[in-house]
């Protein structure tokens, strides 16, 4: 199969200097990466950090919080279900037993990230407990599993070619899940950087925001439309407050499915098409290892595995070869 490249890119590998430059980078960039110390623990020592953990009672943001209890952070740990937060407490204050030395240090707060009054809540209790917050984990999120049209309700019939129309309650009920997409995976983010960017500014001499997000929001993933849309909106508005708040550091981690039980937060309903994450996801404690150290080195964007840079750089020069990749992981058959 012949594959047409950019004009600037053909124009790129054809010229010496190009072509070398190219071979160069992943060496160039390894060689970043193991020159690069970690400069925020010199300003932010690790013992006493104080860290806020938005979605924080299950999944990768319950892994994060313990692991930064175990190196002596201070914690916070926030998320809607009351009975699995406390798990968490209890989990962080083992993990820091022999480093922590006041009660304060772990905090457990239940709240809404989309609640603006939740946010202001949790917002006082820290001011009150800790004067101040060095970093924020915003991984908090919703699923939605199902194509655009099975969400509607609009599916090929196997004797014709032709879809039926949606009608108004089709559409109702697509508006209604994308609603409920777009609290989870773009309110909710706006809502926490707008309560907390300010209180990071004023009171951290190293303010961080890490954004849990996922590579369905780079790669745009079927069966997953609303999921990815709205990973993709939180994503884009980090990265521009990112432009606009320069004296934080955010970090955006893009991995690829990871282990658990995140698809039981579905906001629609159906089948899960893919392989079964638990057996063939990237692993919670590596996840929220990596996570941390993207913190600790101030990276910008994270890819999980690594290679997924090279997967989102190809998307844009061979499309049609990674939307076949992508269909085949979600096991979807275009109709």
């Amino acid at each position: 199969m012949a594959v047409t490249l950019p004009t600037i890119v053909r124009d790129i590998l054809t010229h010496p200097r190009g072509a070398a430059t190219v071979a160069i980078l992943p060496l160039l960039l390894a060689l970043y990466r193991v020159l690069k110390k970690p400069r925020r623990p010199f300003k932010v020592p690790k013992s006493g950090e104080r860290v806020l953990i938005i979605g924080a009672s299950s999944g990768i943001g319950r892994t994060v919080a313990r692991q930064y209890a175990e190196r002596g952070a201070k914690v916070c740990v926030t998320g809607r279900r009351e009975a699995l937060l406390q798990e968490v407490e209890t989990e962080c204050r083992s993990a820091g037993e022999s480093l922590s030395t006041q009660k304060s240090d772990v905090l457990a707060v239940v709240g809404d990230f989309s609640d603006v009054e939740d946010m202001v809540r949790l917002r006082s209790v820290i001011e009150a407990e800790w004067n101040g917050l060095d970093t924020l984990v915003v991984a908090a999120g919703v699923s939605a599993l199902q194509p655009l049209m099975a969400v509607a309700g609009v599916e090929p019939h196997p004797r014709s070619p032709n879809l039926p129309q949606a009608t108004k309650e089709d559409i109702q009920r697509t508006v209604d899940v994308a609603a409920a997409a777009t609290r989870g995976n773009f309110v909710g983010p706006l809502v926490a950087a707008v309560t907390f960017v300010p209180l990071l500014t004023n009171t951290s001499k190293s303010p961080s925001i890490l954004l849990v997000n996922s590579l369905a929001s780079l790669i745009p993933p079927p069966t997953r439309t609303l999921y990815g849309s709205t990973k993709a909106s939180s994503l884009v508005l980090y990265q521009a407050l990112s432009v606009e708040h320069p004296r934080i550091a955010f970090s955006f981690f893009v991995p690829s499915t990871v282990e658990g039980d995140f698809r039981a937060s579905a906001v629609d309903s159906g089948p899960v098409r893919e392989l079964d994450p638990n057996k063939y996801g990237l692993k919670r404690e590596d996840v929220a290892r990596r996570c941390i150290t993207a913190v600790d080195n101030q990276e910008k964007t994270v890819f999980m595995p690594g290679l997924m840079r090279y997967a989102h750089l190809l998307y844009w020069l061979w499309p049609s070869f990674i939307e076949g990749k992508a269909s085949k992981k979600y096991n979807f058959t275009p109709s």
